[in-house]
């Protein structure tokens, strides 16, 4: 985790444009589409700074593009995926009408987010994913809790989970607001902290409504940055 690197609360803008740290095509590595190939829109920028992040590489650069040549660039892949992702894709003002813009050209659009940022307002036909932060990713503080009332049963919450106490933790948040009746729930190890077989086993025991699932990305390309 670097502290030194500023917690910036938005990215600047530019009307029409958003900063893109990298379009790409691949696999969907998680959520419910895992498997899927899916096109990849990284926007770049985060105030968050969590211990295991592996996109460090998005908090900064990129570059400036219209909105016109980014939906562009999607189309060449003819998917019929895409998932806009970051950084903290929500850290830039013009995210939600690139989720519209993406939504009318007839994509199945996912969000992958933090869950810090307000998403009442974005395009209905989006699937969230979103991240709930655990304390083992130093970033707890940050999770928005009014957030949990604007998910429907097409959206997914997240858990990356670095412990016992971590798991411990989602158990509870699981319990008290009643996640499973609202959306899919996602538990995930945290990659090279946390052993996958035991967090299977844990599920298991205790009977969770959970999905158990494991970065596809990272089997097929471990640390490989875009994958």
């Amino acid at each position: 985790m670097n502290d030194c690197i500023p917690h910036a609360v938005a990215q600047p803008s530019r009307p029409g444009s958003l900063k893109i740290s990298e379009i790409f095509y691949s696999l969907q590595g998680e959520s419910r589409s895992v498997g899927q190939p899916t096109v990849f829109v990284r926007l770049t920028g985060c105030p968050l700074r969590c211990a295991y992040c592996d996109t460090r590489y998005a908090f900064h650069g990129g570059e400036w593009r219209d909105m016109q040549d980014i939906l562009a660039d999607v189309a060449g892949y003819q998917p019929r995926f895409v998932t806009v992702t970051g950084g903290e894709p929500l850290a830039q003002a013009g995210c939600p009408a690139l989720l519209e813009a993406l939504c009318d050209a007839g994509y199945e659009v996912s969000l992958e987010t933090s869950g810090a940022l307000d998403i009442s307002a974005l395009d209905p036909r989006v699937i969230r994913v979103m991240d709930l932060k655990t304390p083992g990713s130093g970033e707890a503080s940050k999770n928005r809790w009014d957030n949990i009332a604007y998910l429907t049963t097409q959206d997914q919450i997240k858990f990356v989970l670095c412990s016992r106490s971590d798991y411990e933790w989602a158990c509870e948040i699981i319990q008290t607001h009643r996640l499973a009746n609202r959306c899919e729930v996602l538990m995930s190890p945290c990659f090279a902290e946390l052993d996958a077989r035991q967090l299977a086993e844990w599920i298991l025991q205790d009977r969770l409504p959970v999905r158990f699932q494991l970065q596809l990305h990272k089997i097929l390309w471990g640390e490989e940055q875009g994958r």
